[in-house]
């Protein structure tokens, strides 16, 4: 393709990538590097027969100047990533000094917040995106081998978890866990535990928390998979049954060698959706025992005293984390891509 013709062809993509994805992350890093003014504070002394008392009050005006001479606020440079809200640089560093031995030190590490969200972001990841891929695989081989009769109403109900919007997929699953709901009830009933709530206990928290989203994420990959079995070339297929390969290793070594792209394809989108876990954690009401890096944004946007620089510092973070469990995925597409040009 002669270059002006590329040129004309990536500009508008180009265009957009620039303007929806670089310059609104630019200004998340500008902003996470500042914070807000100072009050401006004024103290009056009101003085009367019994003496004299001392009031302090909110200078708006200067306090308004301040915000128009610097719109962004004070500048703070890698302060806000380094509080104990976020990396939390002194903490450790006292921790380290007095915990004793790593398993006090972790437990201290781990009650920080921005750690404390990091743990169950990393956890949800690592658990649920390679069971979404192997269910999905599972589901999309199980459906490629029904009768074309019983296909249709099938598909139909694999993907009614991805019809269902990830806010109402968890209310309605929160709901079904309540101590008066019907999962609640049975699981009381099964170990013969009257007070037995799925809510109270942080890892049984964790534990739906892993379900809801292996169940809500399956559909994406078996409906991805599925589409990728249609172009499997039969004729290999056919010859591996001849040299009496059995359906495991026709599986093992013609499909799943065949479907490698769309495998790295569905690890990419589910590790960046996993990572920024956020839906659920807000319908089951399960901040006091999950919190993700994403919900830790929502909390510092929420109500009137947001914290920008915060929420923006965090945002980096979470971009930081994605970028480095993309890495190693990418650089091996590079070398097969490389390879395959060899």
């Amino acid at each position: 393709m002669p270059h002006r013709t590329f040129f004309w062809f990536i500009l508008p993509s180009a265009l957009a990538m620039l303007l929806f994805i670089a310059l609104p992350i630019v200004s998340v890093v500008i902003q996470s590097l500042y914070v807000d003014h100072d009050q401006v504070l004024v103290v009056s002394e009101n003085c009367g027969p019994f003496g004299c008392t001392q009031s302090t009050s909110v200078d708006a005006a200067a306090t308004a100047k301040l915000s128009e001479a610097a719109p962004l606020g004070r500048f703070n440079g890698l302060g806000t990533y380094l509080n104990r809200a976020h990396l939390a640089t002194a903490e450790i560093a006292q921790a380290w000094r007095t915990s004793g031995g790593m398993a006090g030190f972790l437990s201290q590490v781990m009650s920080l917040p921005f750690y404390k969200a990091l743990s169950f972001t990393v956890a949800y990841t690592a658990i649920v995106t390679p069971l979404v891929i192997l269910f999905g695989l599972a589901v999309a081989l199980g459906v490629n081998g029904l009768p074309r009769m019983l296909k249709g109403p099938t598909i139909f109900v694999s993907l009614l978890p991805m019809i269902v919007t990830p806010l109402i997929g968890s209310l309605i699953l929160y709901w079904m866990i309540d101590a008066d709901g019907i999962l609640g009830k049975a699981l009381q009933w099964i170990f013969a535990d009257p007070a037995l709530s799925l809510k109270a206990s942080p890892t049984l928290t964790w534990l739906t928390l892993f379900i809801y989203g292996i169940w809500h994420s399956t559909p994406f990959a078996f409906v991805v998979f599925y589409a990728g079995l249609q172009t499997v070339p039969e004729d290999t297929l056919e010859a591996a049954m001849i040299d009496g390969a059995s359906r495991w290793e026709r599986i093992r070594y013609v499909v799943v060698p065949y479907m490698s792209p769309l495998l790295v394809f569905v690890a990419l989108i589910q590790l960046m959706d996993n990572f920024r876990v956020f839906e659920p954690i807000v319908g089951f009401s399960a901040q006091a025992n999950a919190t993700s890096l994403s919900y830790a944004i929502y909390s510092d946007l929420r109500g009137d005293n947001a914290q920008y620089a915060s929420a923006a510092t965090t945002s980096v973070l979470t971009v930081l984390g994605v970028a480095i469990l993309l890495t190693p995925v990418l650089i091996r597409t590079w070398r097969d891509f490389n390879r395959k040009r060899a």
